[in-house]
């Protein structure tokens, strides 16, 4: 097999010689130090290859050790140093919420909530997107247990209709039993009535932000940072379709099933969920005291 290295991938040297990939790797470690060290780095490229440089040294280092290696962060990231492999990284975000409307706003539950199971707490939120000649906005809905995406939408328009359809995405693909908490922020999106009565509809509670305070709603927003810098500003769009095309590929081809997650032990949404599927049809036993606030009263924080 070390006759065949550089010509072929590891992937398909293990599937020739019918050995695993941890197992390859571990034979490999067992040799002179140098080899070893020849090893780990093309192990890195391809692992940041594969991932299209979306991947820190923290992900590639788990995704490594997954493969069966024996390696530490420090290592990890002197080595993609070297290499010029570290990922892109940020930018600055634009708010989309406007929360100036006379519709209702509700208590913000999801702060008393200890989540055990899929289907207890979604949260949701908006961005906009640049393309070539114009704006469009994009609505996702979450499950913050596993930091799965269980809807979202595009439109040109940031009326209700973009977060109604992220909505009606995720009701249909889950449809969790009354119990389930949907928060978001303040925006007239998501106090309208066509939005709240959906929500009302299937047993959902709604759950809103404090004014002013983005914290409260900090998994769907680390989201939407990863989808722009691993994907929205990694690319030029030529139009809304070519957006929905790469958009779909990435949340469901990619963040949904392959990416790994830190504050999931490094796994996968998927593979979260798959380890906790005895309980994804659990929603929140809680009870809530819906509290009515009409702006432009002073709201309370």
């Amino acid at each position: 097999m070390p006759s065949l290295q550089g010509k072929l991938s590891v992937e398909r040297m293990c599937i020739l010689a019918q050995v695993s990939r941890a197992g390859f790797y571990r034979w490999l470690q067992r040799r002179r130090p140098g080899v070893e060290e020849t090893v780990v780095r093309a192990a890195i490229q391809e692992v940041a290859v594969e991932h299209h440089r979306r991947y820190g040294y923290r992900r590639i280092t788990a995704q490594l050790r997954h493969r069966g290696m024996a390696v530490n962060r420090k290592r990890v990231l002197r080595m993609m140093q070297e290499d010029n492999l570290l990922a892109v990284r940020s930018r600055k975000f634009v708010c989309t919420t406007d929360s100036r409307h006379p519709f209702e706003v509700f208590l913000n539950l999801a702060k008393r909530m200890e989540l055990t199971a899929p289907n207890q707490l979604w949260v949701a939120d908006l961005t906009y997107i640049r393309l070539q000649h114009e704006f469009v906005y994009m609505a996702v809905v979450l499950d913050a247990f596993s930091r799965r995406v269980v809807g979202w939408a595009l439109n040109r328009s940031l009326r209700s209709a973009v977060a109604v359809d992220a909505l009606e995405q995720a009701l249909e693909s889950r449809q969790p039993l009354p119990g389930l908490v949907h928060h978001s922020d303040r925006g007239v999106q998501y106090a309208s009535h066509v939005y709240t009565e959906l929500l009302q509809k299937h047993g959902v509670t709604c759950s809103m932000s404090r004014a002013g305070n983005p914290y409260d709603n900090a998994k769907c927003e680390s989201f939407l940072k990863t989808l722009k810098q691993e994907e929205i500003y990694c690319r030029e769009y030529q139009d809304l379709e070519d957006l929905r095309l790469h958009s779909s590929a990435f949340i469901d081809g990619y963040y949904n099933r392959h990416r790994l997650h830190s504050a999931l032990g490094y796994v996968s949404p998927d593979a979260f969920e798959q380890a906790n599927k005895q309980s994804i049809p659990s929603a929140a036993k809680m009870s809530f005291v819906r509290h009515k606030e009409i702006y432009p009263n002073d709201l309370p924080t």
